[in-house]
């Protein structure tokens, strides 16, 4: 701003006593030179006092008088970003679906056409909320898989319950598929629990372990599972796949072709899946 007020000082300057530059003649009639530099100094001066109000307005117009400019600006930016960030899931996606796949739960028909993934967390409502969404649609089609992604991020809240799905596919998908709808549908912490951050794993733990139980799970094996490598590839699998993705936050769907941050509703999905090959 402030060299921009100086180029317009100097280009009035330049306007009003520009002609003092010129070299004096002899002749009362300037020369055919002088008359040259005149109109090119002035020429100059227009242009920068020209230059420097529009760079001097061109603020306030965006911001006071249409301001609608500027939200059209960032949004077709970010349109072009999520544009260019679909190109290069879609690339990975076609290329490395199977291993994106390979540890992770899956909800509705497993050898389905069509697929989503979703980064959620179990203690994210925002989760709670779109696996409600999911569900409505895998009620409506047979032609469709949801992959879950437990992308643990909430401490206590999200690792143990994340474990215990992705250890439970391990033993019986069916059953895992089970779990995550009632880790995703119950309470498996209360306000109580969250007095004790020192025991709250524990208490976590415990309650998932009796949905488990619920779900025709072997407790037992699901605790050993819980720990083995397959779950810990998965998870970092979700983490490295979050960080190539650029997935800061939880719910996170990919659906054939395009990506959606957040938590939408039925229909959206419907259609994204209609468009997926």
């Amino acid at each position: 701003m402030t060299w921009t007020i100086l180029v317009l000082v100097v280009g009035i300057l330049l306007f009003l006593f520009g002609g003092m530059l010129l070299p004096k003649g002899d002749g009362k009639k300037p020369s055919a030179g002088n008359i040259v530099m005149g109109k090119c100094i002035n020429l100059i001066a227009i242009i920068l006092i020209a230059g420097s109000v529009c760079r001097l307005y061109m603020p306030y117009y965006l911001t006071a008088v249409n301001p609608l400019i500027v939200q059209e600006m960032v949004n077709g930016m970010q349109e072009q970003q999520q544009a260019e960030k679909n190109k290069q899931i879609r690339k990975y996606v076609r290329s490395e679906g199977d291993k994106m796949m390979r540890d992770a739960p899956v909800l509705g028909n497993r050898d389905a056409k069509k697929t989503i993934y979703v980064w959620t967390d179990f203690s994210c409502p925002y989760c709670r909320r779109v696996h409600g969404e999911i569900e409505r649609v895998l009620a409506d089609r047979n032609d469709t898989r949801v992959v879950i992604k437990n992308f643990s991020i909430h401490g206590p809240l999200s690792d143990g319950p994340a474990r215990a799905v992705i250890a439970a596919n391990m033993q019986d998908p069916a059953k895992a598929a089970e779990l995550t709808n009632m880790l995703m549908t119950r309470e498996f912490y209360t306000q109580d629990d969250l007095k004790d951050q020192s025991t709250l794993a524990d208490k976590v733990e415990e309650n998932v372990m009796k949905f488990a139980k619920e779900a025709g799970l072997d407790t037992e094996q699901l605790k050993k599972d819980m720990d083995s490598e397959t779950v810990a590839r998965e998870l970092r699998n979700v983490r490295d796949l979050a960080q190539r993705f650029e997935i800061s936050g939880t719910p996170f769907l990919i659906i054939g072709e395009q990506a959606f941050p957040g938590a939408i509703p039925a229909d959206q999905i419907e259609s994204a899946l209609d468009e997926a090959e």
